[in-house]
């Protein structure tokens, strides 16, 4: 229940949804030990910081795929609740 008596309804994300929002955490968190180096230098940056920058731009990639997920199962699912 929420405030003011409203009661309002959420719907559990599916586990394939969760996965894919886990993947960029995992890549930007768990990696650092494979890309902790300043070499090679792409685009004129250290690599370490190009894998960031890059994974700041899957992130979004990664979400909207979430949301496919999650889409596709609410039309599957006929938005019960």
């Amino acid at each position: 229940m929420a405030c003011n008596g409203v009661k309002t309804l959420f719907k559990k994300p599916s586990f394939g949804a969760i996965l894919l929002a886990l993947v960029p955490f995992g890549a930007m968190c768990f990696s650092v030990s494979l890309w902790d180096r300043v070499q090679p230098m792409l685009f004129g940056i250290p690599f370490n910081l190009f894998w960031l920058i890059s994974w700041i731009a899957l992130s979004t990639m990664c979400m909207w795929a979430v949301y496919r997920v999650e889409a596709t199962r609410d039309k599957k699912g006929g938005e019960k609740r």
